[in-house]
């Protein structure tokens, strides 16, 4: 089945923390930053493709392509030069922009400043039903990867592909195994938090993994329609909207035809995180083109399962041992009886090897060594020792925010 309308549009989010200079602590200023590029308050400041949009919390920022691109190894340079030049504003006012998924030791439930501004009643009422004031909703940054279709048959097959990458994302993506000055024992904390911050209302994230639902008319009935009633009488105003509210771990926006992908802890650099959006693309590519297993197959598989891998790659990161031999048959290894996580990661990037050495040396190189050294959670966890303090945890995140700005690997 030919996936000709599909990976031909992409769009990377990336969130960056705003900290003090000197300090590292969280600074609450992306306003006072937008402002200064901007020169008024505003939410989205346009720069060509690009742009730069406040978060929820008052010390995160984004940049992104505002416009869909036809290439994704193109947007490492572009984000970079974004990267450099809001730098150059936070410097102005004694900040810097400091990457991973989660703040290290910020407490949330003390520093968190919401966004005041704009659209500000959107936040506000978040806070009001779900109380923003902690981990997984004011202390996360991750990388949000959008990818476009055309067609109901063109999303079945995306849709159906992403279903069973999802689990396995954190074993590349991870980059958040501290919280509140210790070590958690997750290497991805974020998502820990984030597959239970809204566990009033249940079914807004639901199992992160999506429902097997291949249509745009089945997501408005089995996803939109059930969401919005749940919300109901919560927010009677009707603020929140159900594709607002959706935070599955991939979203359907048949606004713009595009899902987007929200499981991925935000990197060291743009370098990484766009090649590990190349890696992902290839992957999927692989999926909606039928190389190791049919539509037919991948739209079969449950949900529940699915879940139950997420959740311990979340914990174990890429040393998860898969033992599904149904999940992995999808992949083209159903002959083996168990292999981790990154050992599969490993066997998919080789069998995309022509795609990614399309997407140039400077692409394939950063993904090899990814691969190799093993997510940046394992990273910083090897470089923060056992039972880091303070001024350790200090000392490796500054290194990563010189990688930030260096648009290099951390390689501890």
């Amino acid at each position: 089945m030919s996936g000709d309308e599909l990976f031909r549009k992409f769009g990377i989010e990336l969130e960056y923390m705003l900290v003090g200079a000197d300090t590292l602590d969280i600074a609450p200023i992306a306003d006072r930053v937008l402002a200064q590029a901007a020169g008024t308050i505003t939410n989205e400041v346009e720069r060509g493709i690009m742009a730069w949009s406040n978060e929820l919390a008052l010390h995160v920022i984004e940049i992104k392509n505002s416009s869909p691109v036809a290439s994704l190894p193109m947007l490492a340079e572009k984000l970079q030069k974004e990267v450099e030049e809001l730098s150059r504003c936070a410097a102005q006012a004694g900040a810097m922009l400091l990457p991973t998924a989660m703040h290290p030791w910020m407490d949330p439930h003390r520093e968190t400043i919401l966004w005041p501004h704009g659209n500000k009643a959107i936040y506000n009422t978040y806070n009001r039903i779900f109380n923003c004031q902690g981990h997984g909703w004011s202390n996360v940054q991750s990388t949000h990867l959008n990818l476009g279709f055309t067609t109901d048959a063109g999303f079945a097959r995306l849709h159906a592909a992403i279903r069973l990458l999802l689990p396995i994302l954190p074993a590349i993506a991870a980059s958040s195994p501290a919280a509140d000055g210790a070590l958690t024992g997750w290497l991805d904390t974020r998502l820990e938090y984030y597959r239970k911050n809204q566990k009033r209302i249940p079914f807004i994230t639901g199992q992160v993994i999506p429902e097997p639902v291949f249509s745009e008319s089945a997501y408005e009935r089995e996803i939109y329609q059930p969401l919005r009633r749940a919300i109901a009488p919560h927010d009677p105003e009707g603020v929140l909207a159900a594709e607002w509210l959706n935070s599955r771990g991939a979203i359907a926006r048949f606004d713009r035809n595009a899902i987007e992908i929200r499981v991925l802890d935000i990197q060291e650099c743009p370098l990484a995180d766009v090649s590990l959006a190349v890696l992902i693309c290839a992957v999927l590519k692989g999926l909606t083109e039928g190389r190791w297993s049919g539509l037919e197959e991948q739209m079969t598989a449950a949900t529940a399962p699915l879940a139950e891998i997420f959740v311990q790659t979340i914990r174990d990161g890429e040393e998860t041992v898969l033992d599904d031999r149904g999940y992995l048959a999808l992949f083209g290894r159903g002959e083996n009886v168990a292999m981790t996580a990154g050992e599969l990661w490993q066997e998919l990037a080789a069998d995309c090897a022509q795609d990614l050495a399309e997407a140039g040396h400077a692409i394939r190189h950063c993904v090899e060594s990814l691969l190799a050294q093993g997510p940046l959670s394992r990273r910083i966890i090897r470089a923060l020792g056992e039972k880091p303090e303070r001024e350790r945890f200090r000392e490796v995140y500054r290194e990563l925010g010189k990688c930030l700005a260096q648009d290099r690997l951390f390689l501890p």
